[in-house]
């Protein structure tokens, strides 16, 4: 999916005890000395948000058939805030944005990391999430800190021809890269000790992290990389070129639930194992 948060689907499981002893960290992308200003929310009449189908635990069809997902609840939670009637429509992620160009919709909250050749055809809010990247080894070898002289001869995992294998080449020069296909043979490489390490995107780690599918053996060592030359942006709601009005209202907003708490809860109710 082009311009698609870098993180594959991730089936649903049930959560188990966080791995990491430090407390769960959430993401703010939000200043308290920078508080935007109340727009005009009486020219905002409805919103109707557009959604990916499946994509868990950000987008997916609930029990009762409605759209459900930490996008989708979010989406909602801007709408109690602004104080507006929406609707959130579930489309296929590639069919997004001609139906936002073509007034089908007004806003698209559906992972969408922010790019270069994005910005030429829509605007977007300021970032409600990002994906780093980070390290992970198997239990019995957790490092606090990683740092590239810390790492120099050990085999290090990553997916072929990735942001995160250039990232290793550019920055951990001594470490023993080694290029794996996919995610499962790059995890299932960490779980033989094929590998001392795999870096990738550390959301779908942290998914793989607390499910079933890692037979708990692995955790993550050191903190996050978000260096936006290869991680990118960020992840931001898209509206149509030149709506103003609804940015500056979504950014508003934004930043309303971040202040009251809101967010952090919806981030801890999704994520048991932090990304960050």
């Amino acid at each position: 999916m082009v311009g698609l948060a870098v993180a594959p689907a991730v089936a649903q499981t049930p959560p188990r005890p966080a791995v990491e002893a430090a407390p769960q960290a959430v993401p703010g992308f939000w200043d308290p000395r920078r508080r935007p200003e109340r727009p005009d929310l009486s020219r905002i009449t409805v919103i109707r948000f557009l959604t990916e189908t499946d994509y868990p635990p950000f987008n997916f069809t609930g029990p009762d058939g409605n759209p459900a997902g930490f996008n989708v609840d979010l989406a909602r939670a801007l709408c109690e805030e602004i104080k507006v009637t929406c609707t959130i429509q579930m489309r296929r992620f590639e069919t997004m944005l001609d139906a936002l160009t073509s007034n089908r919709g007004d806003a698209i909250i559906a992972s969408m990391a922010v790019t270069p050749q994005l910005r030429g055809r829509v605007d977007f809010t300021d970032p409600y999430y990002r994906v780093p990247a980070r390290f992970v080894s198997r239990r019995d070898a957790v490092m606090p800190e990683v740092r590239p002289e810390y790492l120099e001869g050990k085999k290090v995992g990553v997916i072929g021809g990735s942001a995160h294998e250039a990232y290793l080449k550019a920055m951990f020069t001594d470490a023993e890269i080694r290029s794996y296909a996919n995610d499962d043979a790059l995890r299932l490489g960490l779980r033989r000790g094929e590998v001392d390490f795999i870096f990738g995107d550390a959301i779908s780690l942290a998914f793989w992290i607390n499910g079933t599918d890692s037979a708990d053996c692995c955790a993550f060592s050191g903190g996050p990389f978000i260096e936006s030359r290869f991680f990118g942006e960020g992840v931001s709601i898209a509206v149509r070129k030149g709506n103003d009005l609804l940015r500056q209202t979504l950014n508003w907003a934004l930043f309303r639930v971040w202040e009251k708490g809101k967010y952090t809860d919806l981030w801890l109710r999704y994520f048991s194992v932090s990304p960050f």
